[in-house]
């Protein structure tokens, strides 16, 4: 749980750039690759991502502009990374304005349990790691280069000198 907005925002800036990163990799055609049928494409999972930060936060007082419905899916890799630099600008601009430390206390309902805002912030950051770990499988399977976000990534391995293991 956050307990001041300052290290929120610290964490916020590493994860929302670490998710940019990804998102910018993506390309029109990538965004229908698929695991089965059955599941989310690589489309539909960056699309919820950009989403989930209104969605995830609605049920707070913040108010900003952002998507909130992630459905129907763009088919534009490039709308999609923009939509969330803006939903993620927006976001972080309504938190300077609109809570204070002390609102990171104050409790919410989220999916059927009071949690503080605290804890919902840290619940965003943890939900968008979550989906970038599919995006980076999808986008391995569609044969594209995976940026590295908690370490270096196979193909930045040399950058280093280093052999990839």
């Amino acid at each position: 749980m956050f307990q001041t907005l300052d290290h929120f925002f610290q964490s916020w800036e590493f994860e929302a750039d670490a998710t940019q990163k990804l998102l910018n990799s993506l390309t029109d055609e990538s965004l229908t690759q698929e695991i089965t049928s059955q599941h989310w494409t690589l489309g539909r999972i960056a699309w919820h991502t950009v989403a989930a930060i209104h969605i995830i936060t609605s049920n707070t007082d913040l108010t900003f502009q952002a998507p909130a419905e992630d459905y129907p899916v763009p088919s534009s890799a490039q709308f999609i990374a923009d939509s969330y630099h803006e939903a993620s600008e927006a976001f972080v601009q309504a938190l300077k304005k609109q809570w204070t430390d002390h609102t990171l206390q104050e409790r919410i309902n989220f999916i059927g349990q009071q949690l503080p805002n605290g804890s919902l912030l840290m619940f965003l950051i943890q939900h968008q790691a979550h989906h970038r770990g599919q995006m980076t499988v999808l986008m391995r399977q569609a044969g594209l280069t995976v940026p590295g976000i908690y370490g270096p990534a196979k193909e930045e391995w040399g950058k280093f000198g280093l052999e990839a293991p």
